[in-house]
């Protein structure tokens, strides 16, 4: 029997690339690709995936977000995130939100096959570096607080735009950055401050001197 695999990223390159790696693999067929969280939502019931690749930061909604929205709908469904972002917070809320798993993007062919073998047995499985990181973290081996406290000054210019109630696409046109960007820096932030959404994000960056 193989394993159904879906994979949710708006780089092209990505799709590609993981197709192409698993693509001489006996044990896998992909039965989806999509581009967006919409096209995940309208299909991945027909499809029906073992395993959902899901990327976080995607144009339409976060993976966080998608992933909470998809459990509700098939509690069954294997999702293990595929991101170019290892801060714990992400990982702690992906797996919070129903996640099985964890992978940065430059995970290998091995590593994959492993991931979906771990998840489909019902256990949970985190790439290396993110077990390093998350045991490093846990022990207080590795000084946190100026990962959470220190803002590029890109950052600093969403924030500030974020506390004046401007919309994603507003602070877009305003920074002349693209809306994806805006939602990369507000995702940053967010990780940065440990808020769960824009209202906290205010809150802590109030706490933290970094709004007056």
């Amino acid at each position: 029997m193989k394993i159904k695999i879906a994979l949710t990223d708006d780089h092209p390159m990505v799709l590609k690339g993981i197709q192409s790696m698993l693509v001489d693999t006996k044990e896998v067929i992909f039965v989806g690709i999509y581009k967006n969280a919409q096209q995940t939502l309208e299909n991945i019931g027909k499809d029906v995936p073992d395993i959902l690749l899901l990327d976080i930061n995607l144009p339409d909604m976060n993976g966080i977000d998608l992933c909470k929205k998809l459990k509700k709908v098939n509690e069954g469904l294997k999702i293990i995130a595929i991101s170019n972002f290892d801060e714990i917070s992400f990982v702690k809320r992906m797996l919070n939100s129903g996640a099985s798993g964890y992978l940065l993007k430059n995970t290998d062919k091995l590593e994959l096959l492993e991931a979906f073998k771990i998840v489909l047995s019902g256990e949970h499985y985190l790439q290396k570096d993110i077990q390093k990181k998350l045991m490093n973290q846990t022990l207080g081996k590795k000084a946190r607080n100026s990962l959470f406290t220190k803002l590029t000054r890109r950052e600093e210019e969403v924030l500030l735009a974020i506390s004046e109630e401007l919309t994603t696409q507003e602070i877009s046109e305003k920074l002349f950055i693209s809306p994806k960007t805006v939602e990369t820096h507000r995702m940053n932030i967010m990780s940065k401050l440990g808020a769960k959404n824009s209202v906290g994000i205010i809150k802590n960056a109030i706490e933290k001197g970094l709004l007056n």
